[in-house]
């Protein structure tokens, strides 16, 4: 199956090609600049890239947050209409377990983190095997309640975990385990493959159910609720 996988969910645009069980192509950009401006070019690069146009493609997968909100929009926004076009299945996940990914087999459970400010992370934590099952499930909370829900040896991978190192390394000690700088950034083709299981269960939806998942409100939500 030819799978087009997006994820937008933090700084990192990453846009990967997946045939099968081969990654064909893959970019990685950790820029601070907006999505919208860069990933339609990253799509048509990688495909141009394959010899493949969209009419190859078999469906597409976009990483659906947490994560920041503009990015998170960008990502769904362009998958739906790339499916929308070529009238191909889509399907979505979480960019915390996709993130989880980058450290396969682990002895440890896998804490991934991102920076959701406002002194708050999003984060879970996974037994990852072949593919990562959740012990809590994604939430954002700030670091410090967060890290006293957790026992034993705990691994911590992602932007936020390097933010919130020193606080981490003074609650855990030598419990905490960091991930090497290169697996701190989430990959789409880790993101392609929870997606090849989603597509393997028959469970692709139609583009638009794609939906967010912010986990909290956001600023013109909360100004809402407040008037």
């Amino acid at each position: 199956m030819n799978i087009l996988t997006i994820d937008t969910s933090t700084t990192v645009c990453s846009v990967a090609l997946t045939m099968g069980d081969r990654v064909v192509a893959e970019t990685l950009l950790n820029m601070e600049k907006t999505h919208a401006s860069r990933l339609l070019n990253l799509v048509d690069m990688i495909l141009c890239v394959a010899g493949l146009d969209v009419k190859d493609l078999d469906g597409f997968a976009v990483a659906l947050g947490p994560g920041s909100f503009t990015g998170l929009r960008v990502g769904i926004a362009t998958v739906k209409g790339l499916a929308l076009a070529s009238n191909k299945p889509v399907c979505g996940f979480s960019s915390l377990a996709m993130l989880a990914m980058n450290i396969p087999w682990a002895a440890h459970p896998v804490c991934p983190m991102f920076d959701a400010k406002k002194k708050e992370v999003y984060t879970a934590l996974y037994n990852c095997r072949e593919l990562p099952s959740p012990l809590i499930n994604d939430c954002v909370v700030s670091p410090g309640d967060f890290l006293e829900k957790l026992e034993g040896d705990i691994i911590f991978v992602g932007a936020g975990a390097l933010t919130y190192r020193e606080l981490i390394v003074d609650r855990l000690g030598a419990r905490a385990f960091f991930a090497p700088l290169s697996a701190n950034l989430p990959r789409a083709s880790n993101g392609a493959e929870l997606a090849k299981c989603v597509f393997a269960q028959c469970a692709a939806v139609l583009p638009a159910a794609l939906v967010p998942c912010y986990i909290r409100p956001s600023e013109a939500e909360l100004a809402k609720m407040k008037r």
